[in-house]
């Protein structure tokens, strides 16, 4: 159902900058559009960064005004414009995340391929519930158990996109010191580990290794995530540092790409890794 979005989502931020394309590329001044939309010039700028998002009525005239008259074009911005109003299931936790982390998971929730690097913990989508539980509390030591359970609990729910009838493809690589760095108990560890092995016997989940004796890597930064999107959103890129998530958009992507594929070609192919991570699992018994 439509609703009332957060300020400032990708997918707003995505459409303003359309529209400050549109309107640059017509050579039309901020000032004239608004005055054509009879809005102040402030509403118009907050459409255009995205801090607010333009209701349709006002997309339809602006379109008008820039001469957008391929019906494709203006299909795929109206697209655009209904999905930043959509709201999800996601949208329930907005007051117990952070906004960046909403976007997050509506790019899960939207990707058609999934591509993750992780080198210090197992990545979201695939932490077992309990692994998940401790890797939360590690990181939150001091949110109190209430938060600990609506951010638990929105992590099993992210999870379930992979039991849909489209999931999207999630090609996973794990430095080894993952499945060796004990996320709690030795059967918390062991449960996650045959988690695993479970998740990479689906047809959509792909599992790689990254051993430790792999050599040169191809990047020593850490994790991160790049999706592929539908049109008409562009390819991105996340990373999350102390300091908050990063999101690059393609074309902007390069570096995450070439490191994906770098550490990937490095890696073990899909059933030697399942073979080590089955492995790695008995010496947790």
């Amino acid at each position: 159902m439509a609703g009332t979005p957060r300020p400032g989502t990708l997918r707003s931020q995505w459409l303003g900058q359309q529209l400050r394309e549109l309107r640059d590329s017509k050579g039309i001044l901020l000032k004239e559009a608004a005055e054509y939309l009879q809005r102040d010039t402030a509403t118009l700028s907050r459409y255009e960064t995205g801090f607010y998002p333009i209701r349709r009525p006002d997309l339809l005239a602006l379109l008008d005004l820039y001469g957008v008259s391929d019906p494709a074009l203006r299909e795929k911005l109206l697209n655009l414009s209904k999905d930043v109003w959509q709201k999800g299931w996601w949208d329930g936790y907005a007051d117990d995340v952070a906004g960046s982390l909403i976007d997050y998971v509506w790019l899960e929730s939207r990707a058609s391929h999934i591509r993750s690097y992780a080198s210090v913990v197992v990545p979201g989508l695939l932490q077992s519930p309990a692994y998940a539980q401790q890797a939360i509390r590690l990181d939150e030591p001091a949110a109190t158990t209430e938060q600990v359970q609506r951010w638990h609990e929105l992590r099993m729910t992210r999870q379930q996109i992979l039991d849909t009838d489209d999931p999207p493809r999630l090609s996973a690589v794990l430095d080894e010191s993952v499945l060796r760095r004990r996320i709690g108990s030795r059967n918390v560890m062991r449960e996650q580990l045959c988690h695993l092995v479970e998740l990479a016997a689906l047809p959509t989940v792909e599992i790689r290794v990254l051993p430790l004796q792999a050599g040169a890597l191809a990047s020593v930064y850490g994790a991160f995530e790049v999706f592929r999107m539908p049109e008409p959103f562009p390819e991105v890129a996340y990373t999350e540092t102390l300091a908050g998530a990063i999101y690059t958009e393609a074309p902007d992507i390069s570096r995450f790409i070439h490191a994906y594929d770098g550490h990937k070609a490095l890696s073990l192919g899909s059933a030697e890794s399942v073979e080590m991570i089955s492995a790695i699992a008995e010496d947790e018994s």
